[in-house]
């Protein structure tokens, strides 16, 4: 039915004007996965009050949360397709388009904290990831967070012997299941929404997510213990039609442009205060142990780790990772 309603979609875009008057606003269909109360939805809802107010009402922005127009499968053909002009889906998505070099993000500490992010996704090499999109009709605007990620189990998770023989849920991932197997734990694949059911039921022993989706989806309630182990990172891509976006007058974009500027600031900010705050509700709620890694086991973490960069290299690219690994350096030392 979704694609029937895909193709419907593309068919009735054929029929639309080829050109709009000066007095018609530009439509821009911004849709995405999640609900509007996530730093998602609240980000997207500031890029449509900004880029309204920006060009005085010459472009029009629709927000479509919750998977209102395409389910998560179909929503980056739809963009492709024309049938939406914008949206912002998981980085991990992008490896199934041949855009490999995006599951870098994927590898575990690649990104060690925020300010390497930072530097990566607002400098040159994060336009450079976003290059590789050109080529599939799309172009990159903006980095958005969801956060670092934390890990969950019945049983402690202090060091990788700890992970031995445990189900471990992940996304649909290659770089996750190497990192799973690393720690010898066994990787299982679990639709989002099927998680919290599945860590309950026994099915997984345990999974890793950020803290605001640990909180949020419960998953804190059946889960004893919590690693704070910020080993990971998930974030999302805002991206748009490649043809619409280079079609757009020159001073639209640049107002659009700085619309998107000010929206990321605000959802990136956004995440970041519902992780803090998810990690302190878990702490207080006494249904979760929050484990503090120290220096000697994070260090025993990443040692174990590092055969997935080599196990990856093929896959993801040995020059990306090491132009990852370069900027990280940089800020550290």
């Amino acid at each position: 039915m979704r694609k029937l309603l895909l193709a419907a979609a593309l068919c009735a875009l054929a029929f639309l004007p080829a050109t709009v008057s000066a007095e018609d606003p530009i439509i821009i269909k911004f849709s995405h996965v999640v609900s509007p109360d996530t730093p998602k939805g609240k980000g997207s809802e500031r890029f449509k009050q900004l880029a309204e107010k920006y060009t005085q009402g010459r472009v029009k922005v629709e927000v479509y949360p919750n998977s209102q127009l395409f389910k998560d499968k179909e929503e980056v053909e739809a963009l492709q397709l024309g049938a939406v002009q914008m949206l912002a889906p998981s980085l991990a998505k992008f490896g199934p388009l041949g855009a490999k070099e995006f599951e870098v993000f994927d590898l575990p500490y690649i990104l060690p904290d925020k300010e390497a992010l930072r530097k990566v996704t607002g400098g040159a090499l994060g336009k450079r990831l976003f290059a590789k999109l050109e080529t599939k009709g799309i172009t990159g605007l903006a980095y958005w967070d969801n956060g670092f990620k934390v890990m969950s189990a019945n049983r402690p998770l202090r060091t990788p012997q700890d992970f031995q023989g445990l189900k471990m849920r992940i996304q649909s991932s290659k770089v996750l299941e190497a990192q799973m197997r690393a720690l010898g734990a066994i990787p299982q694949v679990l639709a989002f929404s099927e998680v919290y059911q599945a860590l309950q039921t026994g099915v997984v022993d345990g999974t890793e997510n950020t803290p605001s989706n640990e909180y949020s989806q419960k998953m804190h309630e059946v889960q004893k213990y919590t690693t704070n182990s910020a080993h990971g990172y998930i974030g999302y891509a805002v991206i748009t039609n490649k043809k619409f976006w280079e079609g757009l007058p020159a001073d639209i974009r640049t107002q659009l442009e700085k619309a998107m500027a000010e929206a990321t600031t605000y959802s990136n900010d956004i995440a970041q205060k519902e992780n803090d705050e998810a990690m302190e509700a878990m702490r207080k709620s006494g249904k979760t142990e929050i484990i503090e890694l120290t220096a000697e086991q994070k260090a025993a973490w990443r040692k174990a780790l590092e055969p997935v960069y080599q196990e990856m290299a093929s896959r993801v690219g040995q020059d990306v990772i090491d132009e990852f690994q370069k900027e990280s350096k940089a800020v550290t030392n």
